[in-house]
């Protein structure tokens, strides 16, 4: 840019010396404004690019981001007697649950923990079972007895499920080799007993269960609950020939 203003002003003729000069000064100038300018105006046009792209890497994609405020819905309060009602038909269900294992004599031998308080995980269950037993009612009681009694079956529930597990863990691994083996003796005769189709061998059965399990009741291993013995006796009473009648 300098030496094509030198050549305008060369072309030009005759020229002052202050001219020349005032030109000279002038291109020098403006090539000294346009190095700086240039690269001034690439590092802004770089930095508007990379500000762009920042701003666009920051910004939140749809469904994201802070929550936004909302105003809270109070919910109705629950019905104190529909929720004591709940849990009293679960209770029902529970107590039949609980019913049918003491009553039968091939579930306890099967799970023989669970009939055992001094396992810590029966011992629970019978305790929180016998808590939510005291806190039922006929009527619907009081709201805070209603909300007692929805705890206590909760708890029971939960504590049953975990004695079963442990139940389950353990089955026979409390007993000695000859205890194991009695019970597998005693279980196959009350399974022959239950599908025998004839009458003398069923009572023969039956019989020979109800001694083995009550060796195992005296030796302390086994705890076979009332309910099971009293089925296990009725059982072999149904089952005994009928008496003739004299003369």
């Amino acid at each position: 840019m300098l030496v094509v203003a030198v050549l305008a002003v060369l072309l030009l003729g005759d020229v002052s010396a202050e001219t020349l000069a005032a030109v000279l000064l002038g291109s020098a100038a403006a090539v000294v404004l346009a190095a700086f300018a240039v690269p001034a105006l690439a590092i802004s046009g770089v930095l508007f690019i990379v500000l762009h792209r920042v701003r666009r890497s920051r910004r939140v994609p749809d469904g994201y981001g802070p929550p936004v405020a909302r105003i809270p819905v109070p919910r109705p309060p629950a019905d104190p007697v529909a929720r004591w009602r709940s849990a009293r038909r679960r209770f029902d269900v529970l107590r039949g649950e609980y019913a049918s294992y003491e009553c039968d004599p091939l579930a306890v031998l099967r799970l023989p923990a669970l009939a055992d308080v001094t396992v810590p995980a029966t011992g629970r269950f019978v305790d929180a079972f016998a808590n939510a037993q005291a806190l039922d009612t006929e009527a619907p009681p009081p709201p805070e007895h209603g909300e007692a009694f929805v705890r206590a079956v909760d708890y029971a529930w939960r504590c049953w499920r975990a004695a079963q597990d442990a139940a389950d863990r353990i089955r026979l691994s409390g007993l000695t080799a000859e205890e194991r083996s009695s019970v597998q003796r005693t279980i196959t005769l009350l399974l022959m007993a239950r599908d025998s189709g004839h009458e003398a061998e069923r009572l023969a059965a039956y019989t020979r269960a109800r001694t083995e399990l009550a060796k195992l009741e005296q030796a302390g291993r086994l705890r076979v609950p009332r309910p099971a013995m009293a089925k296990l006796d009725e059982a072999a009473r149904l089952r005994l020939p009928p008496v003739a009648e004299a003369g």
